[in-house]
């Protein structure tokens, strides 16, 4: 952690570009305006006062959950590959230049502003005041600024988890069904890696999904996520209660005399109140529960696919069972007649075969009746008995739908 938190020159290029892309972040405020930073932990930690295990789960090059964690100051949201830590007052996201958080940094650019801000325009100071009182009025209308992000990132996850499923259904749905009407090696190795890429998404989208629930199941959790009611409850106009690092604008100044005004409000015993976030988050639940079920779907359809390959393996192999139980019953019925015929060819002279020659024809014929006879009750034993399992197990084993037909497994 010490090799982190301080600028060290190194002498390979490889460690250079390591740790340039764990320090790289952006800052998006209130205004939607993004700025570059390139900073440790240290000063990320000192800037939104967090500790360094929440930071931790913000490492690209460690493996956490999807976890979204309401602080004093800050909400720590880590979903996939948005890492960000939100404030009252501005964003910081992890790793700008990644293809799949660009689009995160637009839309947070487009949104994060309120409706009616900055409005004014280059007159008196009447206009100025007055271009003010709108946006103090549009703001009061907006939601507060740290659920318009995180609305962003929720939504962004979302949609990127919706897309990967609708991607793995478009490619799934056609091999299973190559694979019904053709088993082989190819078709086979095509659904295995299609079924691991459905349970890695899976797992990923069960996880979005638990941390949602669990916010919802717990208010406590979501009345930490109100940082704007804390900040009106820490009266943040005295210098101690607002950070060195907040820009002195009319904006802020805005904000803090609405937060002035909300303190009464959360006196009154409104900081229980979380109708706001509680809908917010309910709805995207909804969403990613929709996703984890098409995947359960997919996984159903994938289950039954199975089951119906099973169904035709075990129907050849029962056929080459059959075969076998046949070749076997000839083979039998065969040593029986060649006992015979291998008894009367012994060349030991005995007196009882001479004057006796009608008698070839006799053997030979009874000896072939009494070998078939023997053959067909064999093969009518093994079918009675194949009969007799067949009728049992269909008694006991239900039977589940395939492509439209209903199967015994």
């Amino acid at each position: 952690m010490g090799r982190e938190g301080h600028v060290v020159p190194s002498d390979t290029h490889a460690v250079t570009k390591k740790t340039a892309a764990a320090r790289s972040w952006i800052m998006l405020d209130c205004t939607g305006e993004g700025t570059v930073l390139d900073v440790d932990k240290y000063a990320i930690m000192h800037r939104v006062q967090i500790h360094a295990r929440d930071l931790r789960i913000l490492d690209p090059l460690l493996s956490y959950p999807s976890t979204i964690l309401g602080r004093e100051r800050a909400i720590v949201v880590n979903l996939e590959h948005i890492k960000a830590i939100i404030t009252a007052e501005e964003v910081l996201l992890r790793d700008p230049t990644d293809d799949n958080v660009i689009p995160i940094v637009e839309e947070l650019k487009r949104r994060l502003p309120p409706a009616n801000a900055f409005r004014q325009g280059p007159g008196d100071g009447n206009e100025q005041f007055n271009g003010q009182n709108d946006v103090e009025a549009g703001e009061e209308d907006e939601s507060p600024f740290e659920f318009r992000a995180l609305e962003v990132a929720l939504e962004a996850i979302c949609s990127f988890l919706d897309a990967r499923t609708t991607e793995l259904e478009t490619a799934a749905y056609p091999a299973l069904d190559e694979l019904t009407s053709k088993i082989s090696s190819r078709n086979l190795d095509r659904v295995r890696k299609l079924k691991s890429a459905m349970t890695r998404l899976t797992a990923r989208v069960q996880k979005v999904r638990d941390e949602l629930e669990q916010l919802l199941d717990d208010d406590d959790d979501m009345a930490d996520l109100y940082l704007s009611r804390k900040m009106a409850s820490s009266s943040p106009i005295s210098g101690s209660g607002a950070p060195n690092w907040l820009p002195a604008s009319p904006t802020i100044a805005s904000k803090i005399s609405r937060a002035s005004r909300a303190s009464a409000a959360t006196f009154r015993g409104d900081e229980n109140d979380v109708e706001e976030l509680e809908m917010l988050l309910e709805a995207y639940f909804m969403q990613v529960d929709g996703t984890l079920n098409k995947l359960t779907t997919l996984r159903e359809y994938i289950d039954d696919t199975e089951d119906y390959i099973n169904i035709q393996l075990d129907n050849h192999r029962n056929q080459l069972i059959q075969l076998e139980l046949f070749l076997s019953s000839g083979t039998v019925c065969l040593s029986i007649y060649s006992l015979v015929a291998g008894i009367f060819g012994m060349n030991i002279p005995y007196t009882w075969n001479d004057g006796h020659g009608f008698m070839f024809k006799w053997v030979v014929i009874l000896s072939g009746v009494v070998c078939a006879a023997l053959f067909v009750l064999i093969i009518s034993l093994i079918r009675v008995n194949i009969e007799i399992e067949a009728n049992e197990s269909h008694l006991k084993t239900p039977t589940v739908a395939v492509h439209g037909r209903r199967l015994t497994i």
